[in-house]
């Protein structure tokens, strides 16, 4: 079936449809992983976005049951150069074009990524709109015209957890799968903020001996503080961190109290309820292909980013360091608190597939918990 991509500033690709019929809206991005797109379909932090895919063949290993990130797919459209329908892996239950239709997100294939990737990385990332109904390049560019920007959207508060829950199971196995933990053998107490937390790392943490409780995004800070936990964990997700004033009150009032260890829009809200301030990207930074500085260890390292939104680590004046930097485009990775045990870092050491440079990063969050019990 024909499909058309109307980008905002009146750019139009064609190619066919896959997945879902209809339209779908959002910001347009591109991402350089060559594996793990059912990590990306199922990532909470790509609401209200459209994912490009660079490596140009996609629906190869299909989909399976154990490589989902969260509880349903949550981008808003999804475009790769070749789709392929004839799926080969041993663990592959479905083909991504009958999980995308389950699941009622649009696909558009059959389009060069290669000039969409160049023309966003020149131009920025930007609205657009998938349509396998209406193929009116005005009319197109007009709806895509209409989305509202990225900047200034309170997304999280959309894809958090509603109440409280618990969390032990540990990190997949070849040949047991996902293990249960007995919270008996978990050492560390960690309440973890859902700002669209990803499954995996919840799984690390336990692996790292955390007893994890998830709770809202807006979850009251003294209430997390009564049950006396070893740290807090600020999660990734969606959006902008600025319109989020409520969840910054709460998480200043961890400072000086807990440690504290953020992972993207964490790390960002982090930033903020320290005293800095946040900037939107060009195109933002997601694949997982990205080169990372850790400035303690002068160690680079490979990692797994999807953001759009960066810290200005000049507003932070002298109550935080730069802890990471990306060498792409010398952006702030992760911050460290000057005196205190706070840290948190812009991607994703948690990055199931890969890469697991950065998983060390849960056993220094344990290390800081075991020095400040």
């Amino acid at each position: 079936m024909k499909a058309v991509l109307a980008l905002s500033d009146g750019r139009i690709f064609k190619g066919r449809s896959f997945g879902a019929s209809g339209e779908a809206t959002g910001e347009v991005v591109f991402n350089t992983a060559m594996t793990g797109y059912q990590e990306v379909l199922t990532d909470p932090s790509y609401k209200g976005q459209m994912v490009t895919m660079t490596y140009t063949q996609i629906g190869n290993t299909g989909i399976n049951g154990e490589d989902i990130e969260s509880k349903q797919l949550y981008l808003s459209g999804f475009i790769v150069k070749e789709y392929h329908d004839c799926h080969s892996n041993w663990r592959a239950t479905m083909s991504l074009d009958a999980y995308l239709k389950e699941n009622g997100i649009v696909g558009i294939q059959g389009l060069d990524t290669r000039a969409l990737t160049r023309h966003l990385r020149d131009n920025g990332a930007q609205n657009g709109i998938i349509s396998t109904v209406d193929f009116d390049p005005e009319s197109l560019v007009k709806k895509a015209r209409a989305i509202p920007s990225m900047a200034g959207l309170d997304l999280a508060s959309g894809v958090s957890t509603d109440k409280p829950y618990h969390w032990t199971q540990g990190l997949w196995d070849l040949e047991g799968g996902y293990p249960e933990v007995d919270a008996k053998n978990l050492k560390y107490k960690v309440v973890a903020y859902d700002f669209g937390i990803k499954y995996n790392i919840l799984r690390c943490l336990v692996d790292a001996g955390c007893d994890v409780t998830v709770v809202p995004a807006t979850f009251p800070a003294e209430e997390a503080l009564a049950m006396n936990p070893d740290g807090i964990f600020l999660s990734n997700g969606p959006g902008d961190p600025e319109p989020l004033v409520k969840v910054q009150e709460e998480i200043r009032k961890f400072i000086g109290k807990k440690p504290i260890f953020g992972i993207c829009l964490g790390h960002q809200l982090l930033g903020l309820a320290l005293g800095g301030k946040t900037i939107k990207l060009k195109f933002g930074n997601h694949g997982s292909n990205l080169p990372v500085m850790d400035m303690e260890t002068r160690k680079v390292e490979i990692t797994a980013q999807n953001h759009g939104f960066a810290v200005d680590l000049e507003s932070l004046g002298d109550v935080a360091c730069l802890g990471h930097e990306n060498l792409n485009d010398q952006t702030v990775e992760g911050i460290r608190h000057c005196t205190l045990p706070i840290y948190s870092v812009q991607h994703h050491p948690e990055a199931s597939p890969g890469p697991h440079d950065s998983h060390y990063l849960f056993a220094r969050f344990v290390e800081l918990m075991e020095k400040n019990r």
